[in-house]
């Protein structure tokens, strides 16, 4: 778990299209308006199809009151240093002191060197970057006796005179993901921004991304924490959960608040020009993730309850066992309890194996509690499916809908697309994970393995019947098509939907109360908790 720290920030990610410049400027102002902290926007000054940054931020400037305004990232080819530090001072002092500077070493080269910069190996980049950095500090530094004098590899500044200087301390931040790159950063800037999208392992890279900007600012002789860590963010808000930032307000909250806690983001910017969602990340989601962070911040580890006591819910039927290890057993589970095979004839409850105690006294936190409790809003989502499904069967039998339609509501399912490989969690909750790494090696059961070998038995068998409900599901779906050919008779249909009925209730309550406590204390891959 690392947090740096600092303050939370939340902003905006404004496409600068010139075909429509009074929408970019409204997005801006309403960005301001929901209560967000930043607004930023892309540099490209080679595409004539957006506009010109640096001209848009001084606009934006004076079109708004409060918020503050960055480049997202600056192309520094094509912006001179010592130019360019004059520019953000001048607009800092014009703005109240609402300006930061993201600076980025450059990329299509082709198009660069068709405007008339130089084009620079990665290598070179690199290099280059550093020494615009430090002519721009110098230039800032109006106290400083002399002129600036800078004899570098890519610049040459000799003697130009320095200021103004900024209004307040401006931040540098540098968008790059290359080990060099992360080291000069953790060396030089003020913060590392970069896009989530453009992370080739997503969240699993900013763990090692996190200790090269500290190496690197070990190295320099600086603390890692006076570097803001920024994450450029996407996603869709949605009634339900998919995926990492797809679902509810409260869902892209707890998941924010973890990537602040878990891998030290202190600000959030996202990146896209609807309206609706850049007020509901300003009014909804930044004060939540606001207070989740606040509260874990000011009680890390010291809130002394078991997971049970603290309220991990236990939605319609989940279970959590409380550090003396006791079940607690919900009414939806109740009727598995009694061992004996089940009516469906699937498997036997009395075989099912029971999770190890969680340690006496152990104390969760609030991320752990919020991993915890995913579980059973992600068997929620299931069990509404559940309810659609027997809803299907009725209007079918009814006439009021046709076999066929109800076959392609089915598969639209998350029950149905799902394919119980490796649990309804994991599909429908676990994306950051497996959008770029195997399903083997990083979802949730392979990881609950690892931490707690006592959990194996529990895992094979929630494997074991996952492979069952696929089979069940699948069951419904051929009947749905044999009722297509032979209509009128629903028999077959009825038995489906009452099996899948059993089989799926069941399997949910049985892994509530198995794993939900593990979860909270082991979160659902390395370092989430």
């Amino acid at each position: 778990m690392t947090d740096y720290g600092h303050e939370l920030l939340f902003g905006s990610f404004i496409t600068p299209a010139a075909g429509n410049p009074g929408h970019v400027v409204a997005l801006a102002q309403l960005s301001e308006e929901a209560g967000l902290d930043l607004v930023t926007f892309q540099d490209h000054p080679y595409l004539p199809a957006f506009l010109d940054t640096w001209t848009l931020l001084s606009y934006v400037a004076a079109a708004t009151t409060s918020v503050r305004l960055a480049a997202n990232v600056i192309n520094l080819p094509l912006r001179q240093p010592v130019v360019l530090a004059r520019s953000a001072a001048s607009l800092d002092l014009l703005s109240g002191g609402r300006v930061e500077l993201g600076l980025g070493a450059g990329a299509f080269w082709d198009a660069i060197e068709a405007s008339g910069g130089r084009r620079l190996t990665p290598g070179e980049a690199v290099g280059a970057l550093g020494e615009a950095i430090t002519i721009i500090r110098e230039v800032w530094a109006a106290g400083e006796r002399g002129g600036v004098r800078v004899d570098g590899a890519h610049y040459r500044v000799a003697g130009a005179k320095r200021g103004p200087a900024p209004a307040h301390p401006i931040g540098i931040w540098v968008g790059g993901y290359k080990p060099r790159m992360l080291g000069l950063i953790g060396g030089t800037a003020d913060g590392w921004l970069p896009s989530l999208s453009y992370l080739p392992g997503g969240v699993a890279d900013l763990a090692d991304s996190n200790a090269r900007i500290d190496a690197g600012a070990a190295e320099a002789g600086r603390d890692p924490r006076s570097v803001r860590r920024l994450l450029n963010i996407s996603g869709e808000f949605a009634r339900s959960g998919t995926g990492l930032l797809t679902g509810p307000a409260s869902q892209w909250a707890e998941e924010l608040a973890g990537l602040a806690l878990d891998f030290g983001i202190s600000a959030f910017i996202l990146a896209g020009d609807d309206p609706e969602a850049i007020q509901r990340f300003g009014q909804e989601v930044a004060p939540a993730v606001r207070e989740l962070v606040a509260a874990e911040r000011a009680e890390p580890g010291a809130q002394a309850k078991s997971a049970d006591s603290a309220g991990l819910r236990s939605a319609d039927s989940a279970g959590l066992r409380s550090g003396d290890g006791s079940a607690v057993a919900s009414a939806a589970g109740a009727r598995d309890s009694g061992g004996g095979p089940d009516s469906h004839g699937r498997w036997d409850s009395a075989t099912r194996p029971v999770a190890p105690p969680a340690p006496d006294g152990y104390v969760y936190t609030s991320r752990g509690r919020a991993v915890g409790r995913h579980l059973a809003d992600v068997h929620d989502h299931l069990r509404q499916e559940l309810s659609q499904v027997r809803d299907l069967l009725q209007q079918v039998q009814q006439g009021s809908m046709s076999a066929g339609r109800a076959r392609a509501v089915l598969n639209e399912m998350t029950l149905r697309q799902n394919n119980w490989t490796l649990g309804a969690y994991c599909a429908a909750y676990c994306s950051m994970i497996t959008q770029h790494h195997g399903l083997e090696d990083r979802a949730v059961f392979p990881h609950l393995r690892r931490a707690d070998p006592g959990l194996v038995p529990v895992i094979d068998r929630l494997e074991q019947e996952h492979v069952i409900i696929h089979e069940v599901v699948q069951d419904v779906d051929r009947a749905l098509v044999n009722l297509v050919r032979q209509p009128g008779d629903f028999t077959e249909l009825q038995a489906a939907v009452d099996a899948l009925s059993d089989t799926l209730g069941s399997h949910l309550s049985y892994e509530e109360q198995q794993i939900t406590e593990p979860l909270a204390r082991h979160g659902f891959f390395p370092g989430q908790v």
